[in-house]
């Protein structure tokens, strides 16, 4: 029997996200920035040959893009299409299970400063998100209804807070369910302008080699001021 196109795309997609290394690759750039092959290989504790395998295979797919700048070969998620799927897929499975234990200090800071703020590829997610969504709901910038849509007042401050939200084919507004706070946050075109406000405008800084983000002074202002946020 003939098996449908769309069943063995599933059963390919779901068998190239099985291998753990794959995985650890895709789980890694859904901070939304481009890494190296050889950054990626010391992330998932595997030689280099490996990791290009890997990777090869992950490109070939469609799940990741690269560029090539000189000796270097750049990966990234190969858009949201991806980076949701990836994120979704992260859900499933031991949910209900508590978080393994810290064990060490810098283990339990760094899942302390994830589940504060982070980026969840190019939108806002942590507490912080969660906060910030639950704002722009309370304040009738979003309306969640019958799902999470955008309304017109919340177009109008975001005109008005020199938020640009760049077209394209995803939607505008999507609830991500936050894999700590077991909450939606805002994703979709809106939720990835906003971040790139919050970057741009110095609300947060990237903390190195992670998804975290760390609230500046100027940052804690804004969002009080333009949403009543408590940093």
């Amino acid at each position: 029997m003939d098996t449908p196109t769309g069943t063995r795309s599933l059963a390919a997609t779901a068998a190239l996200l099985a291998d753990p290394t794959r995985a650890a690759f895709c789980l890694a750039l859904l901070d939304g920035r481009a890494w190296t092959a050889g950054e990626l290989a010391r992330r998932a504790g595997v030689a280099a040959p490996t990791a290009t395998g890997h990777l090869n295979r992950l490109v070939g797919a469609g799940l990741l893009a690269e560029e090539r700048q000189g000796r270097h070969r750049y990966l990234r998620l190969a858009g949201p299409a991806a980076a949701e799927l990836v994120e979704a897929l992260a859900q499933f499975g031991d949910r209900d299970a508590p978080a393994p234990p810290a064990r060490s200090l810098r283990t339990a800071r760094q899942q302390g400063e994830l589940a504060r703020a982070r980026t969840c590829y190019d939108h806002l997610a942590g507490a912080l998100g969660v906060a910030v969504t639950d704002a722009m709901t309370a304040r009738g910038l979003l309306d969640d209804r019958n799902g999470l849509s955008l309304t017109a007042a919340g177009a109008d401050w975001l005109a008005a807070t020199g938020i640009t939200v760049r077209p394209g084919r995803r939607p505008a507004v999507r609830p991500c369910l936050d894999f700590t706070e077991r909450r939606p946050h805002l994703a979709g075109a809106v939720g990835a302008a906003l971040c790139r406000h919050a970057v741009d405008a110095g609300w947060v800084l990237r903390r190195p080699d992670s998804r975290a983000l760390r609230v500046t002074a100027g940052g804690r202002t804004a969002l009080r001021g333009l949403l009543g946020v408590e940093c």
